[in-house]
């Protein structure tokens, strides 16, 4: 297969939709002759946050002299960011040549189990790229859930679960606790646990552990951590876990939440340690100033400075604004959204009329998409809409004015398309998320 025709056969995959259960990536993993059971590393599942606690893992990783795999999810642009070694994506060829090789062995789990998923698909040929590039160590972020996530055939003996707050209910539950509960089906016997879970969810994570007879770690008891905001410099925080106090680390992500995520990353870089990996504090200091996160508070573009970020829930979106309105300073700030119909959007819509600034509502090429005036008037009144993300942008940069801010959030469909027409206007390739 093409690069194209590789991407054409993943999407045609996209309608047999969300399966949950580990059976079909276990047959196909076996089918590739278990390639999943080679790696040690950090398994990240939580609510929001997971992404930004893997990029900082593998930066740290990087920086201590390891060879390692991350698998982010999901891709802002090009599917080949799903599948990396040492912080670079595979390439189209590459990718398209490893679903090539694996495809025999997609048919014939096909036959006996059903299709395999996108997921599935892209989960299993991941790790058997991994094991083929000889990876050190593996950074993996769950994709939905964690209990019948198609990663959680993984066991790489450091088991972090971010936070826990409403998201995916249809597929998780619609309680703290039964979304915890399916978090919590990634910790394993024999593994250390982190999270940054609070009550009540806390409580069934709490109880996970100890099932499982396994250490768990949890930020405000065990781990400890104190920030200062730097603004557009990021944070500098003091993480004190069971093993040390390592201060004034320094992490370029833009927010005052990248304190939690980092507490949780240097407590799992202090897990792997104790199961014997050699990384220095000048690796662990190194890697977070090093950290690059692309769709989450990033700037893409300046006069006015255009901030993306991918926050697509209430918890998440409430976040981010807090950021962003410590980072305008007073500055004219106008906002771009988008979301998914099957989000919370009121509890969004809320929180962006708390803002008390311009809001255009953008269309997003993508089915799942609320549309414009769907927005629009659960918003009330106040807001315009356009009908593509690129005049979204036109119309908030206008309004914005040279010396202004534009945040573009809700979605990271919305986020993604923000970043392919950046690259588009600067004459770099982006390729379709589809």
């Amino acid at each position: 297969m093409t690069y194209k025709e590789s991407l054409e056969y993943l999407t045609s995959l996209g309608r047999f939709g969300i399966k949950l259960g580990l059976d079909r990536t276990q047959a196909l993993l076996h089918g590739l002759g278990d390639p999943h059971d080679l790696f040690q590393g950090v398994h990240v599942a939580g609510t929001n946050g997971k992404g930004s606690v893997c990029a900082m893992l593998a930066s740290i990783l990087k920086a201590a002299g390891y060879r390692v795999g991350l698998m982010p999810k999901p891709h802002l642009i090009s599917y080949t960011e799903r599948i990396q070694v040492d912080q670079l994506p595979i390439t189209e060829a590459d990718f398209a040549a490893l679903l090539t090789e694996v495809q025999p062995v997609i048919n014939r789990v096909a036959a006996e189990l059903g299709p395999p998923t996108e997921f599935e698909i892209l989960t299993s040929a991941a790790l058997y790229h991994f094991a083929r590039s000889g990876i050190d160590l593996l950074v993996c972020e769950v994709g939905l859930g964690g209990r019948l996530d198609s990663t959680n055939v993984l066991d790489l003996g450091v088991d972090v679960i971010t936070n826990i707050a409403l998201d995916h209910t249809q597929h998780l539950g619609s309680t703290l606790e039964a979304i915890a509960a399916e978090k919590a089906g990634i910790l394993k016997p024999d593994s250390i646990a982190i999270t940054a879970a609070q009550p009540p969810a806390l409580a069934v994570i709490e109880s996970a552990a100890r099932d499982r007879q396994i250490p768990l770690l949890r930020l405000g008891h065990e781990i400890e951590v104190a920030a200062i905001d730097k603004a557009w410099a990021g944070i500098a925080a003091t993480v004190t876990t069971p093993a040390d106090t390592y201060r004034d680390l320094r992490v370029p992500l833009l927010g005052l939440h990248q304190a939690e995520n980092a507490a949780l990353a240097v407590a799992a870089i202090d897990a792997l340690r104790s199961r014997g990996w050699d990384i220095s504090d000048g690796a662990l200091r190194d890697g977070l100033a090093r950290t690059r996160w692309p769709g989450r508070l990033e700037v893409i573009d300046r006069h006015p400075i255009i901030l993306v970020d991918g926050a697509h829930n209430p918890a998440g979106l409430e976040r981010s604004l807090a950021a962003v309105r410590t980072l305008a300073g007073g500055r004219p700030l106008v906002i771009v959204f988008g979301a998914m119909k099957d989000k919370d959007l009121a509890a969004m819509l809320a929180q962006l009329r708390a803002m008390e600034t311009p809001v255009i509502f953008s269309a997003i090429d993508w089915h799942r998409a609320a549309t414009p005036a769907q927005l629009a008037e659960a918003f009330g009144e106040g807001s315009e809409t356009a009908a593509s993300a690129r005049a979204a942008i036109d119309r908030a940069r206008e309004r914005a004015g040279a010396n202004g801010i534009v945040l573009i959030c809700g979605s990271l469909y919305l986020v993604g398309e923000t970043i392919a027409l950046t690259r588009a206007r600067e004459g770099r390739p982006a390729v379709s998320r589809r």
